[in-house]
């Protein structure tokens, strides 16, 4: 099938989502690049609190959904959402420009400025993301939901293209460094207004085209007002609205309370993170409990959530790009590509550019391995993902092991990582997101995308935490050695600094100790990197050994 043909057979509105979604993911990834270098290098923060404040954001942009969807279901309907939402997402950018702008005069306000920057974007993201998930789905008619899993990977490669142009030019205008190497810590404000830019564009154009090709197989508007639905949007027998009992909802606020309590008490994580992973256990309680449920959309509702389950391991080693990765980048790499130094925000790029690559090619698989009745059904497609981001990470792992505390790592294992997280993410967020859309109940649809975005904001959250858990990269051991300080004796313990070197490792930013996960010591990349290996390779061979089970509560759906 060639890409015309790929075009005829796809309503128009999915390229105009796929051209709001572009632009969205501009402003979107070229924020992610310049992020926690702008916290570490402008606001003086330490690489720790950089990636647990990215985490923390991530996963929110992601927890949020859960609210946008229920607004969306209920009151303003989808393309409002999607209005407001990206507004909501410039005005964050520009608060984002601000901050960049004035934190060699105010570090303080600087600091506060960029928190309230990020938490608009939060909420906008929340309005945005759920919604034009939800309206891919809308666009196909009941008979052709076979199509789903190809539509949602061109859809994916609008997203994966705004990455790639926001990955290229937002760190060619804010990560700039001069020929000595020194960083310009004043530039990063240009690579958050050129963020702003794109969302505005990606706003305009969805306001301009909704109504003329954003339309039902029928011709009708799509992701109006939730009280104009029309019957026909629902499956026959299928109830339009749902119904919580009083009862379900105070257990419910219950139920929150407490899990609130043990993760935050018990498990020791911050608020951000006890928000997230406790707000996602009770939503997927509260909506399975809704009396008006069939057996099979209570069957296909669970599959929902195991599936969500172990994507969450997946985004917990794909998102270290924007955080241990990036540092890696920056601090233990040779960046030289073709005798070019490569800006080390801009590494990330190659896997935007990759999806913009493999996606159609991808989505012409799905659609010759469906014509010959041998296409895997979702969840072992989703195996898969996790498989191949488990062989990226050992292959990773091995690449650091004997670099010591100097030795660079060559960019291109970098891209060669990028590479097959790339062909994992195309086996795992597109299908991921088709498979709610075919599973998924109308009336709980933009409703169970938040839910599915849910398993994406706990992914952020733990990644932010095992980001946070990175040992000690090459360039302070290096500045160590200019104190006169012997990093590696003192993470062994061999020697026991002084209070005025512990004083100078702190001024900066080296910590005098190896991080702990799980009761275990990290004493090296290699040992950071087999975390992760060890997580996503067990989730991918549970999810192989439950795909049988999965695929009867499916009923029929594949």
């Amino acid at each position: 099938m060639s890409e015309t043909q790929v075009k005829t057979t796809h309503p128009k509105g999915l390229w105009v989502l796929f051209g709001t979604e572009m632009w969205e993911r501009f402003n979107f990834y070229g924020m992610r690049t310049l992020l926690v270098l702008f916290l570490v290098n402008s606001l003086m923060m330490k690489e720790e609190n950089a990636s647990l404040i990215y985490g923390g954001f991530l996963g929110l942009c992601y927890l949020t959904p859960m609210l946008g969807g229920f607004i969306a279901d209920r009151f303003f309907g989808n393309r409002n959402c999607i209005l407001l939402g990206g507004l909501m997402m410039a005005i964050g950018q520009m608060f984002l420009f601000t901050s960049a702008s004035l934190f060699s005069s105010n570090l303080s306000f600087a600091t506060t400025i960029m928190y309230c920057g990020l938490g608009i974007i939060v909420f906008g993201n929340g309005f945005f993301k759920p919604n034009i998930s939800s309206m891919v789905g809308s666009l196909y008619p009941k008979q052709e939901k076979s199509k789903l899993d190809t539509a949602f990977t061109i859809f994916y490669m609008g997203i994966n293209i705004g990455a790639f142009l926001g990955q290229s030019i937002c760190p060619l205008l804010g990560d700039v460094k001069d020929t000595g190497g020194i960083r310009d810590i004043h530039a990063f404000k240009w690579g958050f207004l050129a963020a702003s830019v794109a969302m505005i564009i990606g706003t305009v154009v969805f306001y301009i085209l909704k109504n003329k090709y954003v339309v039902s197989p029928e011709g009708r508007p799509l992701g109006g007002l939730p009280s104009k639905n029309s019957a026909s949007d629902f499956e026959e027998g299928e109830a339009q609205k749902a119904k919580f009992s009083q009862l379900s909802l105070i257990i419910a606020g219950i139920v929150f309370l407490a899990l609130g309590v043990v993760v935050h008490f018990v498990f020791e994580q911050n608020l951000i993170y006890t928000l997230i992973y406790s707000s996602g256990l009770t939503l997927a309680g509260l909506i399975i409990s809704d009396s008006s449920l069939t057996k099979i959309e209570r069957d296909r509702i669970i599959v929902i959530y195991i599936v969500s389950f172990f994507i969450i391991f997946f985004w917990a080693a794909f998102e270290q790009a924007g955080s241990s990765l990036t540092f890696i980048a920056d601090n233990q790499t040779d960046r030289s590509f073709f005798g070019w130094q490569m800006p080390a925000s801009m590494v990330q790029i190659f896997n935007g550019l990759f999806v913009v690559v493999l996606a159609l090619p991808f989505s012409l698989l799905w659609d010759k391995l469906r014509a010959k009745d041998k296409e895997p059904i979702s969840p072992a497609k989703l195996a898969v993902g996790l498989l191949l981001i488990t062989v990226s990470f050992f292959m990773i792992a091995n690449q650091v092991k004997d670099l010591g505390n100097s030795g660079l790592l060559a960019v291109k294992w970098l891209i060669l990582l990028y590479l097959l997280n790339t062909c994992a993410e195309l086996c795992l967020s597109p299908i991921g997101l088709s498979l709610v859309g075919k599973l998924s109940p109308k009336r709980f649809s933009s409703l169970l995308y938040g839910v599915f975005f849910l398993s994406n904001a706990s992914g952020y959250a733990l990644a932010g935490t095992l980001g946070s858990i990175m040992p000690a990269t090459g360039d302070k051991f290096i500045k160590a050695k200019e104190l006169g300080i012997d990093l590696q004796g003192v993470l062994d313990k061999k020697i026991i600094p002084t209070d005025e070197q512990l004083k100078l490792l702190e001024t900066n930013q080296i910590s005098n100790h190896n991080p702990i996960f799980a009761g275990f010591e990290i004493h090296n990349l290699f040992e950071f990197f087999m975390v992760f290996v060890i997580l996503t390779g067990l989730a991918a061979l549970i999810l192989f050994a439950l795909t049988p089970f999965l695929k009867k509560m499916m009923h029929g759906i594949r």
